[in-house]
């Protein structure tokens, strides 16, 4: 079988940034050495640093003083990371510079009472940390029916921006429904990151060449889920995996030509070893 593989597929600059960060902290920290939530979403490099000896924590309660502790590449609400500071532990700000520069963004666009309309994922850890920078009212929506959904007033300013691995074209059109809605244009910042946009257009691209698609990645991970619902949406096939065990022979039967990409949080070796699988069917 033959492989259209994205130039775009695996590790972005924030993931890579986050785990030097990782590894230096376990080079020069003597004691233990603890991340706040999974410093990414990939369940095969999670184990990795596990069999390291670094482990996780759910929150400041588990914390310990003296205790090295790195904060996720998608970052932490704002009061965690203050009381953080506050309780003696070592603290190693792994954040993303995309996510960090668009937690500041909202908290300037924010300063004189402006509601916060964010296009995200409720529950997902960027999120939250996004939300902690807002100084007014929020509201969170993931697709047109929950925009559609939101309790707004034309009188009240608003702000719009959106998780760093949102998709695009749906935020845009959201802004348009939304000013539509409100009668006046609303301000919308620039929060997604460029390497996500060039990722999925990749993925766009390729998914129009091919007769199947496979995307790589952790299924806790947003941007990965994204690129497989971009490509399922040009109506080819497409499969969602965390590595080459979940793959079977008899999906790709009358099928020649596979595109292949990878979430920004995938490391090389599973891209290859998926390669490797096709190459020999």
């Amino acid at each position: 079988m033959k492989i259209l593989r994205a130039n775009t597929a695996g590790f972005c600059m924030g993931v890579s940034l986050a785990l030097e960060r990782l590894d230096k902290a376990l080079k020069e920290h003597k004691g233990p050495i603890a991340t706040l939530g999974p410093i990414i979403h990939n369940p095969q490099v999670l184990a990795e640093y596990e069999n390291k000896g670094v482990h996780q924590i759910k929150g400041m309660a588990e914390a310990r003083r003296g205790e090295c502790v790195v904060i996720r590449a998608h970052g932490i609400p704002k009061t965690e990371e203050a009381l953080l500071v506050e309780s003696g532990v070592q603290l190693v700000d792994a954040t993303c510079p995309r996510v960090k520069a668009a937690q500041l963004a909202i908290d300037r666009a924010t300063r004189q009472g402006q509601c916060l309309l964010l296009f995200g994922e409720a529950e997902h850890p960027e999120v939250r940390g996004l939300l902690s920078y807002a100084h007014a009212q929020c509201h969170v929506f993931g697709s047109v029916d929950e925009c559609k959904a939101l309790p707004l007033e034309s009188a009240v300013p608003c702000v719009l921006a959106a998780q760093t691995t949102q998709d695009i074209r749906q935020f845009t059109m959201m802004k348009e429904y939304l000013e539509q809605r409100l009668g006046s244009r609303i301000p919308a910042l620039r929060t997604i990151c460029g390497a996500t946009k060039k990722r999925q257009n990749e993925a766009l691209e390729i998914a129009a060449k091919v007769d199947c698609m496979i995307v790589i990645g952790g299924r806790e991970s947003g941007n990965t889920r994204r690129l497989a619902e971009l490509a399922a949406a040009t109506g080819i096939p497409v499969l969602h995996v965390e590595s080459e065990k979940e793959l079977e022979t008899a999906f790709f039967k009358e099928k020649s030509l596979a595109g292949l990409t990878a979430g920004a949080s995938t490391p090389k070796s599973l891209i290859d070893a998926v390669a490797f699988f096709l190459e020999s069917l």
